[in-house]
């Protein structure tokens, strides 16, 4: 059985662990309950995500904006199994009873199909350079959400 709650302390590590098996050194973040995979990101009040985001958070407001999505990992022996896709609709969830616009985030262009599958629309090319890798805007608005 899958269970999906907010991240705590005591899972740091083995979030780093999938952080580390989805991201390259220089994307992933630094430093008995099974973990299986984590969604993360700030509320932002622009439609893209920009790389300042990396160095500043700020607090949520309560209502309104977009959510951010800056990272989503599954572990290795948990893959092909839902669990991103059951992450991603625990969030547009949030998203939908938090009033916010909607879900933004980037990915490499050949992660734009697998996103668009789940209803994101493709913006184009992203300024950000976080990591040195070529990212692509990816935007689903609350009205395209169940």
């Amino acid at each position: 059985m899958i269970t999906l709650r907010n991240v705590q302390a005591t899972d740091l590590e083995q979030l780093l662990d999938i952080e580390n098996e989805g991201f390259s050194k220089e994307e992933a973040a630094t430093r008995e309950v099974e973990i299986l995979g984590y969604i993360n990101g700030p509320i932002i009040h622009q439609p893209y995500i920009t790389d300042d985001l990396f160095e500043e958070i700020q607090e949520n407001p309560k209502r309104g904006g977009y959510q951010s999505i800056l990272g989503l990992a599954v572990s290795s022996k948990a893959r092909n199994q839902g669990i991103a896709k059951l992450l991603m609709e625990k969030m547009e969830a949030l998203v939908v009873e938090n009033k916010r616009e909607g879900i933004t985030l980037t990915c490499k262009e050949e992660l734009v199909s697998i996103y668009e599958k789940l209803g994101f629309v493709n913006h184009g090319m992203s300024e950000s350079q976080h990591g040195g890798v070529t990212w692509y805007n990816l935007v689903k608005l609350r009205e395209a959400m169940n």
